[in-house]
């Protein structure tokens, strides 16, 4: 039997917990892959009895059993850091478990004792007020691989749905810092993640991959911004002598209609919402967030915390089960 998902509980005062034993809940109704979770049991308990789900919760020291547990039982490892329970209410003090969570669950995938990882929405102003120091769950993920496994490593976001796939080249920077962040050098090696995994873990031969411009009508030949010539351009003719199938700049206003969308199968982005926006609007429930350019296999759900729903039980799992859909077939295509 293959190892098991692992699942990171993410911030325990949002909508993780719930989203988790939703996802648990809905193998009486369809296949779910078998998957462990890093948490905090009692957390977990609490949330079960404030759903009325039925089940138990089965403590493990590792993932050994958990494939075998599934069916019955939620296999969770409990962390060393427990957390205060008080859904809705973001506290500092339940970082320490988030960021262990995390930590574990790239030791157990690394020891190939889980074979993907999907992580739980988290929020990050309290991770910073305890002192975190990466932008997001995407860099600390990249940051705990490049240690683990010895070498260096750039994570790329990918947001992927039934209907688009987009990356954003700069992720979790103000848009005023754009211009100066965005090099030739960042977008070439940026689609060359992309093309690659899209080949090994998507099973795509030659990935096409639509090129769009920073500026309206990308840059209108230089009179609304020189990006596109100065920067875009040059890394397109990079990545076309390299091989790679990249075309563009391309104006974003219309790269995102049906018939576009039918000529490449991923769209390079060249900041955070211009990615994100038309990704969520297209299909915000089974969107699923990837993490390529890592020695394994990361998803998430497209969502946030959602603190305001949080306790309420009116959370809704499809994001997240597409991720432990899309994990488990990665994983199984590596």
């Amino acid at each position: 039997m293959p190892a098991p998902l692992v699942i990171t509980c993410g911030d325990p005062s949002g909508i993780g917990p719930e989203l988790i034993l939703k996802a648990w809940n809905a193998r009486r109704e369809r296949p779910v892959a078998p998957f462990a979770v890093l948490a905090d049991p009692q957390i977990l308990q609490s949330r079960m009895r404030l759903m009325g789900i039925e089940g138990e919760i089965a403590s493990i020291d590792g993932t050994q059993r958990s494939s075998d547990l599934f069916a019955k039982a939620l296999p969770v490892i409990s962390l060393v850091n427990r957390f205060i329970d008080r859904p809705g209410i973001p506290d500092r003090a339940n970082a320490a478990g988030v960021m262990e969570a995390i930590e574990r669950s790239v030791e157990l995938v690394s020891n190939g004792d889980a074979r993907a990882i999907v992580t739980a929405p988290i929020s990050k102003k309290p991770l910073y007020e305890a002192g975190f120091r990466f932008p997001g769950h995407t860099e600390y993920l990249g940051h705990l691989a490049a240690a683990r496994y010895g070498h260096p490593v750039q994570p790329v976001m990918m947001l992927a749905g039934p209907a688009l796939r987009a990356v954003p080249v700069t992720i979790h920077i103000p848009l005023a810092d754009i211009p100066a962040a965005l090099t030739r050098d960042l977008i070439v090696s940026t689609c060359r993640i992309v093309a690659a995994d899209l080949h090994a873990r998507f099973g795509i031969s030659r990935p096409r991959l639509a090129i769009a411009g920073l500026n309206p009508h990308a840059g209108e030949g230089g009179a609304m911004g020189t990006e596109e010539i100065d920067t875009i351009v040059p890394a397109i003719e990079d990545l076309n002598g390299e091989g790679i199938d990249a075309f563009g700049p391309l104006p974003a206003d219309t790269m995102f209609h049906a018939r576009a969308r039918e000529s490449y199968d991923v769209a390079i982005c060249m900041y955070h919402d211009q990615a994100l926006i038309p990704a969520k609007a297209l299909a915000f429930d089974e969107t699923v967030n990837v993490t390529l350019g890592l020695p394994f296999v990361r998803t998430s759900p497209d969502h946030g915390t959602a603190f305001d729903i949080a306790g309420k039980g009116i959370a809704r799992p499809d994001s997240l089960l597409a991720a432990i859909d899309m994990a488990d077939r990665m994983s199984r295509l590596t």
